[in-house]
């Protein structure tokens, strides 16, 4: 099963009670206040990972909690510290306030981690009242409270390239000749419920992942079909690979498929629209009108996109294909570096979420 969108409940621990205690020593009859602080709460970090692509598992509990901080103890000991609850959430994952609908977070690279919810401050003991006109206090502070947060968490997968096309348009098919992933295929519509990934490896240690677009038909973008689940996958992509069936098994016009799902991107967000896109004519095996291919490809060179012709099941283009999509990525990549990295790394700032711990003023 795939999730892309959950809602969640975090609660950071409460900070363990401060304790009133005196030393009682044998020979020493007026021991003075010893009372511990307490422990920290601990805090909620959410930390992205590489090894999933879903948000089933965290979606499987509504709620998730940090432990408490022990009180504190005799002889000035502080109370042991909760432990930290640490989420793992996949690569690509966007944390929202889910009350007031801001972005918290956008976790876009592995290891990048965020305290989400911080814990209690510990409460402190007596010993730490001791003044020069109280030697014997028994003022002690409760642990503070842990931070409680409602999260709305939604996955924007990672990938270099994104597929898209009308339900039955091989994109399935194409995923799984040229990587590894294993999606299910049928002749069907909406065979694909949820987008696959795969990493295709090139000669000379060349390497991208590809994800398909399940659901896009006209109207996708206002949820006709699965389209407006989805679309939202290709929003991080450097290219697109458009498949159009120009076998005519579909019965569909493939000049009009192809304006259909232009025009669904532009709908859905012009800037997804606007990225370097190549269209695979699809099927060429099954080809029954060799006018329909002719057209098309017209038609697409007309709007100065590339098209190569090939057929996911017998393997005709694809090294075709394969190649000219990693000169996208190549160059796509090579602009980011050259760009300067005038922000700070994204595993930083953590405080601009919270507030640094601070102990309170007696």
């Amino acid at each position: 099963m795939f999730r892309d969108e959950v809602e969640i409940e975090v609660q950071a621990g409460r900070g363990g009670d401060g304790l009133v205690s005196f030393r009682r020593e044998k020979h020493v009859p007026r021991g003075g206040p010893d009372g511990g602080d307490g422990g920290r709460g601990g805090s909620v970090i959410l930390l992205a990972v590489s090894d999933q692509n879903s948000l089933l598992e965290i979606g499987r509990s509504p709620r998730y909690a940090a432990r408490n901080g022990q009180p504190g103890g005799p002889s000035d000991k502080s109370g042991r510290d909760g432990e930290d609850l640490l989420l793992r959430l996949p690569v690509g994952t966007q944390v929202f306030d889910a009350e007031r609908g801001n972005l918290l977070r956008d976790l876009a690279r592995e290891g990048e981690r965020v305290e989400i919810a911080l814990g209690g401050v510990g409460g402190r003991g007596n010993a730490q009242f001791v003044s020069s006109t109280n030697r014997a206090p028994r003022r002690t502070e409760p642990g503070g409270p842990g931070e409680e947060k409602f999260l709305h968490l939604e996955l924007k997968l990672i990938a270099d390239v994104g597929l898209i096309g009308f339900p039955n348009a091989g994109k399935s098919t194409l995923i799984s000749r040229v990587s590894a992933a294993k999606p299910k295929i049928a002749n069907y519509p909406f065979t694909t419920l949820a987008p696959n990934l795969g990493v295709v490896s090139l000669s000379d240690n060349r390497s991208f992942v590809v994800a398909d677009v399940p659901g896009l038909i006209k109207g996708a973008h206002e949820g006709h079909g699965l389209g407006d689940r989805f679309l939202r996958h290709v929003e991080r992509t450097k290219v697109l690979v458009h498949l159009v069936d120009v076998s005519g098994a579909s019965g569909r016009d493939p000049v009009e498929d192809f304006d259909t799902i232009q025009n669904e991107l532009q709908l859905f967000d012009p800037q997804v629209a606007a990225k370097p896109q190549i269209v695979a004519a699809n099927k060429i095996d099954a080809l029954d009108d060799p006018d329909a291919l002719k057209r098309l490809t017209k038609h697409v060179r007309a709007r100065k996109l590339p098209l190569v012709q090939i057929s996911g099941v017998r393997g005709d283009g694809l090294n075709e294909l394969l190649e000219a999509v990693w000169r996208e990525i190549a160059g796509a990549r090579a602009s980011v570096a050259s760009e300067p990295d005038e922000q700070r790394p994204a595993s930083e700032g953590i405080d601009l979420l919270t507030p640094s711990r601070t102990r309170r003023d007696a």
